[in-house]
């Protein structure tokens, strides 16, 4: 098997280093002095990954992102990884379940984050489960046709400068091979719904500017739309 890049793979990783160099490591003393991406340097480095189109290189193409095969977005983010990572997650990569978003959702969630004027963080590591899917507590209960949302959320990369939050939380319980199991369904959670507050997580070592986050809901009410959009038949969720 020939692990030798391609003549193409070869170019993104000149970009993607010249890039690093010229755009993120002049910025790491005060990333590390201050502990923080601030606002104008965020939306600076934003432009320019859109310029040279590193930005939402995982997005398929014909939804306007970089198109990038699996191994190329490896080689892409290894070099994006050689600078401090409060930086390098700022050329960002959307969450590729956005892909899902049918409707309405694509234009107001999907194709911002694509264009970079939104950002997104996934929300599914808790206190007692960990990143246990199937044994998070946190849940969605029908009202109607809303979902009301109770539980909490930690570790959550980056949910500080998000827009919106990508929550997976359980609906019910589903039958599988190995018996009952918990239903987990994806909601679309915009930042400042009411029942919705971000609180600052813990600090990380050597791990400047980087902010996680704990995520508390409290009978939070998103609306339901007929659309599926993770596990099971339940309905996905945004704010109303």
């Amino acid at each position: 098997m020939n692990f030798e890049p391609s003549e193409e793979q070869k170019l993104l990783i000149e970009s993607a280093r010249r890039f690093v160099r010229e755009e993120l490591y002049p910025h790491e003393e005060e990333v590390e002095k201050t502990g923080a991406v601030h606002r104008d340097l965020r939306q600076q480095i934003i432009d320019r990954a859109l310029e040279v189109g590193l930005y939402a290189a995982n997005m398929p193409q014909d939804l306007g992102g970089g198109g990038l095969d699996s191994l190329s977005m490896c080689m892409l983010d290894r070099e994006l990884g050689r600078a401090s990572y409060a930086l390098q997650y700022t050329v960002g990569r959307p969450s590729n379940i956005l892909q899902a978003c049918v409707g309405e959702q694509r234009e107001r969630y999907l194709f911002p984050c694509i264009r970079g004027e939104k950002t997104d963080c996934l929300a599914m590591t808790e206190p007692g489960a960990g990143s246990d899917v199937r044994s998070m507590s946190t849940r969605a209960e029908r009202d109607g046709r809303d979902f009301i949302i109770n539980g909490t959320k930690h570790f959550i990369s980056h949910a500080d400068i998000a827009d919106f939050v990508i929550l997976f939380a359980a609906t019910g319980f589903e039958e599988t091979p190995r018996g009952p199991r918990k239903r987990i369904t994806a909601f679309l959670v915009d930042k400042g719904s009411r029942g919705f507050e971000v609180r600052d997580g813990y600090q990380s070592v050597s791990n400047r500017g980087y902010h996680n986050c704990i995520l508390e809901f409290d009978n939070c009410r998103v609306s339901g739309l007929d659309v599926g959009f993770a596990a099971g038949e339940d309905l996905a969720g945004c704010t109303g």
